[in-house]
């Protein structure tokens, strides 16, 4: 079967998002009063609407959190939640900054913390739920595999590839963090080789130099691994596998629990596969560490 190409993608996510404005449309010709004036709401303020709980969205439009809640069921979901969920994932990728930001506004500044942490619990919930565990270890093969491993993730995605770069380096003698530094990204990529694998790591709104960067690795006939949020994302249409985590957001901050966790899991099942090398490593290490003092000894406790 063909892998579905980044245009195809989008096509898809924009045909989604038209159906669903089209079934909220069409709704108003067979719901309530009240019904239409929600399904209205969302068609016009959609950006707002499907970050809302269904109390504040019974609030701006005027009517009760039970009628929200009753519209998502007459609309052939489960509940409100199911309804949020589905709406989240067909305009998260399309969201502005200022959109993202714009969301947020409707939060009491004294709930941020519950609704974010809340968010984080969610997302980690839902991409265990999600996780396919034999492309997760298909995934710890490829890494093991590899000559030369090379992390790329830019802009609110720099972090997590960080992260994977600076514990992969324990784990393995050839590891190269991708940055847009001082040089060009493809600079930095240029000597790929068929035995090499990039992992590339964006989110929504995804990074085209990422996206241009995996497409070279695969023309250099390297191994290309996405980390991204869903079936959605135009990285999975490049990669040789891809692990998807979920980031919905709470505002115009991106949520990296969920991507954090999987790396993190990823970085624990390759040391377990080389736990001889690295205790060794890590004994050799220590007392690096300890000759020069890079990490403040229990003893030193208590002293200025």
């Amino acid at each position: 079967m063909a892998a579905i190409t980044h245009e195809e993608r989008d096509g898809r996510a924009m045909q989604d998002m038209q159906d669903m404005i089209d079934r909220l449309n069409q709704s108003g010709k067979r719901l309530s009063k009240g019904h239409r004036k929600i399904a209205q709401y969302i068609v016009e303020h959609y950006e707002k609407a499907v970050f809302m709980t269904a109390n504040r969205l019974g609030e701006s439009v005027g009517v009760s959190e039970s009628t929200v809640v009753r519209f998502a069921s007459a609309m052939g979901y489960e509940g409100y939640p199911q309804l949020q969920r589905s709406l989240q994932e067909l305009v998260s990728h399309r969201l502005t900054a200022n959109q993202r930001f714009e969301m947020s506004t409707e939060i009491d500044p004294s709930a941020a913390l519950g609704i974010v942490l809340k968010s984080d619990m969610q997302n980690l919930r839902a991409t265990l739920d999600q996780m396919d565990t034999t492309i997760f270890d298909d995934v710890v093969q490829r890494l093991l595999s590899a000559r030369t491993i090379y992390v790329m993730g830019l802009r609110s995605a720099a972090p997590l590839a960080q992260f994977m770069g600076y514990y992969l380096n324990y784990i393995f003698d050839n590891v190269h963090l991708v940055s847009s530094g001082a040089t060009d990204v493809f600079e930095e990529i240029s000597k790929l080789k068929e035995d090499d694998l990039l992992v590339g790591i964006s989110f929504p709104r995804y990074s085209t130099r990422t996206l241009e960067a995996m497409r070279f690795a695969k023309r250099c006939g390297a191994q290309v691994v996405a980390i991204t949020d869903g079936p959605m994302s135009p990285l999975g249409a490049i990669a040789d596998a891809t692990l998807t985590a979920r980031t919905d957001m709470a505002s115009f901050v991106d949520s990296l629990a969920a991507p954090l966790s999987v790396i993190n899991a990823l970085l624990v099942a390759l040391g377990l596969h080389r736990k001889e090398a690295l205790t060794q490593h890590f004994r050799q290490l220590e007392s690096i560490w300890e000759t020069y003092e890079v990490y403040l000894e229990e003893e030193g406790h208590g002293h200025a």
